[in-house]
């Protein structure tokens, strides 16, 4: 198993939110990674009704991250955080494994 992903208590509070809305009480983020993007890999990001077999499954306060076991490695140690502006509002992938990253935020390079 990776190294754990870490969910705020913002994003934990926001993943209740969407699993109450959505009425999937095992639903959770699901988080990935793909090659493409303009820093060589890109965030893929959705909700699931509930875990597959092989995802990793992280949980804070009952908010819940499911990793695939191919872009685990590339996750490690990633803080999951949801912020709110006047301007947007969205989920926050603070990724120490990063060594580069587009101006949009949802392309990587390692």
């Amino acid at each position: 198993m990776s190294a754990a992903i870490h969910i705020t208590e913002s994003a934990a509070a926001r993943l209740r939110a969407m699993a109450a809305e959505r009425n999937t009480p095992e639903g959770g983020l699901r988080l990935g990674v793909q090659g493409g993007g303009c820093s060589g890999l890109s965030y893929l990001v959705d909700w699931a009704e509930r875990p597959r077999p092989e995802d990793e499954v992280f949980e804070h306060e009952g908010g819940r991250v499911f990793v695939d076991a191919r872009s685990a490695p590339f996750l490690e140690g990633t803080t999951v955080e949801w912020r709110r502006s006047l301007m947007q509002s969205g989920f926050v992938f603070e990724n120490p494994q990063a060594k580069s990253a587009c101006g949009c935020g949802q392309s990587f390079g390692i």
